[in-house]
């Protein structure tokens, strides 16, 4: 039997978990720091939708929201066929800690390893929140393409 393929991240976000969480769900804030519209209904079942920087549409929804401590949705890409709408889950907890967030990502049920790979590439996504945090933007800019220290690991 195949393990299954799994994508982890932690990073330490200086900022509190309330924070990080708005960072996260809230559509304004999650435009500071990546794609270019976002549509969030931060409840089980709502939908969750970015349109990123390259056109790409991620959308999915909602299965748990623990306000300020843990997000969990589907997601996949519009017009994929290897990763579609809803196929996959990522599992989002924020610890506080040391006054500020150990944000711990996992991104689970993706089919192959070169799926895999292309989602760990693109989870670039919580250096580059952390970034938007403290960093004043252009309006309209992201950072997306940003990349910090943080720990990635791909299982199997």
């Amino acid at each position: 039997m195949t393990e299954a393929l799994v994508v982890r991240r932690e990073t330490y976000i200086a900022a509190p978990p309330a924070t990080v969480f708005a960072f996260l769900t809230d559509p304004e804030k999650i435009l500071r720091w990546m794609g270019s519209e976002a549509i969030t209904e931060v409840q089980p079942g709502g939908l969750y939708l970015v349109k990123g920087v390259r056109d790409n549409v991620a959308r999915g929804a909602f299965r748990e929201v623990v306000p300020v401590h843990r997000l969990a949705y589907s997601f996949g890409w519009e017009g994929s066929e290897a990763v579609p709408p809803g196929s996959s889950l990522v599992e989002i907890d924020l610890i506080d800690r040391d006054g500020g967030t150990l944000l711990r990502m996992t991104h689970s049920g993706l089919p192959d390893a070169a799926q895999c790979a292309a989602q760990a590439d693109s989870t670039s996504m919580d250096p580059a929140m952390a970034l938007a945090l403290c960093t004043p933007l252009r309006p309209g800019s992201n950072c997306w393409q940003v990349m910090s220290n943080s720990a990635l690991t791909i299982n199997p």
